[in-house]
This record gives C-alpha cells, structure tokens and sequence, in this order.
C-alpha cells in the first residue's frame, strides 16, 4: 500500500492551509498514495499554546464544514484520508478528533483524542474534553486503520488495544516541537524519544505505524513562552521497527510503500501476542501500584 505523510508549517490564513492541503493529497494521490495522513489540528495554527476562549470559534460539528471539504478530497482523489479536527460536540464541550475519509467520500469513522496534555504552551485541557469513544479501530476500504492524536503516542497501551482490536497499521497525526530555547542536545534527546517510543510499539504489536508532524516555528500570541519550532521528521516504520521513511523538517509530500502483510510473517516468528500474560496485567489499569 503506498501511503503518503504530508507535513506543513501552517500560518493564520486558514482558508490558504486548507488550500494548500488540498493541492498535497492531490499531488500524493497522482503520485500513487492509497492512504493519506494529514499533521494533527491541519486547518490552522497549533492555538494551544495560550489559553483564549475566543479561540473556540474555531471548533466546528462534525460533521460540518470540514468534514464536507476533506470528504470532497478524499472523493476526488480516491484516497482513503486522515485528518484532524476542532470538534464542538454542545455548546461548551470540545474534542480533538481524528476522521477518517474512504475513497468515496463517506465518513469510514472518528477517533477523539484520550491523552490531553496540559504543559507549558500545550494547553490542551483548556479545549479539550477526553475521548470517549475509546481505542477502537477504524475499518475502511484499504484495511483497518488504528487511529490516534499526538499525546497518545507516548503511553504503550492504546498501540496495544488498537493491536487486539485488529488494526493493520497504526497511525499517529501529530504537534510536537521544540521550545526555541532548547540546546542541540536536548532538541536531539526530544526527538530521538519521540521516534524511539513508536518503533516501539511497531514492535511490540508487530504492525506497521506511520507517524505524520507539523513543521515549522509558530509564535505563542500570549508572549508567555518563545513560541514552538515544529520539527517535523513524519516517518513511517515496519512491523519490527524497521525505518521505511523519514522527512526533514521542511514541508513535505512523501509516498511510502508499506507492506500490510509482513505483519503476519513477522507475528509468526516474534509471537508476542500469543505470550502475554494476561493472567498477571491488573495492575495495569492502576493509576500506580502501592503494594510492596
């Protein structure tokens, strides 16, 4: 399946983000994408990093308007296409959700973000109420989709239930950058964590995974932090972790071939699934084990 990673620096212009994310999956789409992954929040700048009630203007039904318009692109294109969205579910209650287009155009499923952070200019408790509609995935033309949102893929468990609920990839848009003020060392620290941390759950669940980032410096509007330098370096890797792809820190429109079949070649030789001890895993679903 050729799968293509689209990374953009974003401006203000929302319209003109859109746009251009548009002209991508089309190019991505003559290029031989199948499956196209957007960068978390793709209609507009990275708002989280200040707290403005105002800014829940941008949040919007789903569906809505943007559902419609990547709709039409996925329809367009032929392209089964991931996107993120502003989602205003009632008045006062906001998710972060990813939606997922099949080729047709029809709206193969959604997937609202269950890790929210809350640190210095990633302020998204503010705006974002937790998923509710847990680790499921989503089933489309292509193949099944495990679908999740930045934060989450940091904590190995949702990779997991994704695996047992027989997804066929896993796939992670994203917003992570670093603070300006970062030294050389610590910026490769950061990003040596964030690729190291999904290979691992490739390897761990046997499955493929496809991480897609946002580049570019956003400034923080409130002036309390120097802003965020987006790193980019979207990659796709293997079922063992292999690297099959990975971007710069410019915008890019890349188009990966990723073999969804491996899959069983590898679980056959590396059976994690079948040696887990779920016998032995409640302290698992423990906020953390106080027993000696």
């Amino acid at each position: 399946m050729k799968v293509a990673l689209i990374q953009q620096a974003n401006g203000t212009d929302i319209k003109n983000n859109m746009k251009r994310l548009a002209e991508k999956s089309r190019s991505a789409a003559k290029q031989g994408a199948k499956l196209v992954v957007l960068q978390e929040l793709q209609n507009s700048i990275y708002f989280c990093q200040s707290e403005n009630t105002a800014t829940f203007d941008l949040a919007e039904p789903v569906p809505g308007f943007s559902t419609n318009f990547y709709s039409t692109i996925a329809k367009r294109n032929r392209i089964v296409l991931v996107v993120t969205l502003f989602e205003r579910r009632a008045p006062g209650l906001y998710h972060n959700t990813a939606a997922v287009f099949d080729k047709d155009g029809s709206l193969a499923g959604r997937y609202r973000k269950m890790h929210i952070p809350d640190d210095p200019g990633y302020y998204e408790k503010f705006y974002f109420a937790p998923g509710d509609m847990g680790f499921k995935p989503i089933r489309t033309s292509l193949g099944v989709l495990g679908v999740q949102i930045c934060w989450d893929q940091w904590y190995p468990e949702g990779a997991r239930i994704m695996a047992l609920r027989g997804a066929e990839i896993l796939i992670y848009p994203t917003a992570i950058g670093w603070d300006p003020a970062d030294s050389a060392e610590e910026r490769k620290r950061q990003l040596d964590s964030w690729i190291a941390i999904q290979r691992g759950h490739a390897v761990a669940n046997g499955l493929p995974l496809v991480a897609v980032n946002r580049c570019g410096f956003e400034s923080d509007v409130s002036g309390q932090t120097k802003g965020i330098d987006f790193w980019g370096n979207s990659f796709a890797c293997g079922p063992q972790g292999e690297m099959l792809f990975e971007a710069g820190s410019d915008e890019s429109v890349d188009v990966v071939d990723i073999d969804l079949n491996r899959c069983e070649t590898v679980r056959r030789v590396w059976p994690f699934l079948r040696d887990r001890r779920i016998d032995a895993f409640q302290d698992i679903a423990c906020r953390y084990s106080d027993k000696p």
